[in-house]
């Protein structure tokens, strides 16, 4: 891969440039008024394999917003890697808290990230991860050392739920056919440990909706003789979780595997500074579920929280009103052998009986996904781990992850392979938040890193 080395070492700065440009485009999946954007990004990616030397390059429409597909097949007797990724971000909201523009990407050092780090939306989340992939594919075919076939499938719904990505994994099943599949949307402990993503939680997400009087009410007129919905939504979420943190539904637990105790120490001995970790977020102490360590609440216990609550006057001054309606947003977070589908129906059950009769309630599920773990004595595991051996002049450590990639799980059940995931994003990256960053070391260690997976995955397998 020596030719490949040198080909990244030369167009280092053009591979920095095409990324910024690509970062400029606001393309959030979540709101209509950026539809454009998000479609303007397909073309963008598509362009760029295309240029890359990728065969069949499309943008395929789907109900939603589209999915780009390329592919560069050299030798039917070698195995073939298919690289997801997704192009589409989180909203940018709240704007007042970003130090630059969200979609105006500048390069700033940190203390974390001496040699500078990409302040964007989506530079770490999935844009700049996912181009790593388009960059290293572009240096391994024009340096003449692609050792294998490959192929490409970058999303744009990943950040909604990958709602219509299962219709087109069973209308592509020959297209997508592949030995493995090869994801960079996790992170690594940090710049000098790396590690390799082993399992991720699944996930639950719900809307409530509370109502009380068919119609805002004066607080005055009316406060103590008819129910608020705020004080009963909050009052109910509160319910949820006991004085120890422990999720309060019925049957939530009933299904959760446990994790060894000597798998349980192996986790704690990664290096984690729970000072340093409190620091960073400006805490005065950690906050979970009693009897588990920071890593094991993050990792192999499940969660249950409020993204979002709001309801009743929330602008200037005062308005004194009982509001009609109160409403919040619920994600929950499952770990191996919890069913998104059977969470979902017993936090609906659950949240229905809690309520008292002043009230209606009504609950509507958004998206979800299950729970993976995976082996790490696969070919696939262990390409990667030499990859990142060879990089960063040390063993990877496997790790479980705490958020969600629910396609995974997909892949399995309709294309039939394994993933492996090999990101190279850090926690302190402030992924969904304002600020959002991807340091220049990460993003060119992946470029330099992922085609040593080529060459020893084809070498295993």
């Amino acid at each position: 891969m020596q030719k490949t080395q040198t080909y990244i070492q030369q167009h280092q700065n053009r591979f920095l440039e095409e990324l910024l440009d690509m970062l400029r485009i606001a393309s959030i999946s979540a709101d209509p008024a950026y539809k454009d954007d998000v479609a303007r990004t397909a073309e963008f990616v598509a362009e760029k394999l295309r240029i890359a030397g990728a065969d069949n390059v499309e943008v395929v429409p789907t109900a939603g917003h589209p999915i780009v597909y390329g592919e560069k097949l050299i030798d039917p007797n070698k195995p073939t890697v298919l690289v997801y990724g997704h192009y589409d971000v989180q909203p940018a909201d709240p704007l007042e808290l970003w130090t630059s523009g969200p979609f105006d990407p500048v390069i700033k050092k940190t203390e974390i990230h001496p040699d500078g780090a990409i302040f964007a939306r989506g530079s770490c989340d999935d844009k700049g991860q996912m181009y790593m992939h388009v960059k290293a594919f572009e240096a391994m075919l024009a340096s003449g050392e692609l050792p294998c076939n490959v192929k490409f499938m970058i999303e744009g719904e990943e950040e909604v739920g990958s709602v219509n990505l299962g219709t087109f994994l069973e209308n592509n099943k020959e297209k997508l056919a592949c030995d493995v599949i090869l994801i960079s949307d996790t992170s690594i402990i940090a710049n000098d440990t790396p590690s390799i993503t082993v399992g991720l939680r699944g996930l639950s997400y719900v809307e409530v909706e509370v109502t009380g009087a068919n119609r805002d009410l004066h607080s005055g007129v009316y406060g103590g003789a008819v129910a608020n919905p705020i004080n009963i939504l909050s009052k109910m979420i509160a319910s949820m979780q006991d004085e120890n943190n422990h999720i309060t539904i019925p049957g939530f637990y009933d299904e959760v595997l446990p994790v060894s105790a000597p798998e349980r120490k192996a986790m704690n001995e990664a290096p984690f500074n729970e000072k340093t970790y409190m620091t960073d977020l400006g805490i005065g102490s950690v906050h979970g579920e009693a009897g588990y360590t920071t890593l094991e609440r993050t990792s192999i216990r499940p969660t249950l929280d409020c993204n979002g609550i709001w309801g009743g006057y929330i602008g200037d001054g005062a308005k004194t009103v009982l509001p009609s309606k109160a409403f919040a947003k619920i994600s929950m977070r499952l770990v191996p052998n919890q069913d998104p589908d059977k969470i979902t129906d017993l936090f609906a059950r659950h949240f229905k009986a809690i309520a008292p009769p002043s009230v209606q309630v009504e609950v509507r599920a958004h998206h979800g996904g299950l729970p993976v773990v995976t082996p790490t004595d696969t070919p696939e595991y262990k390409a990667a781990a030499k990859a990142m051996a060879t990089t960063f002049g040390k063993e990877p450590i496997p790790q479980r992850g705490g958020g969600s990639i629910p396609i995974v799980a997909l892949f399995e059940s309709i294309l039939g392979v394994k993933s492996v995931l090999m990101g190279f994003g850090l926690d302190s990256d402030n992924l969904h938040s304002p600020n959002e960053n991807y340091g220049l070391f990460n993003f060119y260690k992946g470029i330099e890193t992922i085609p040593y997976f080529y060459q020893y995955y084809t070498e295993l397998k």
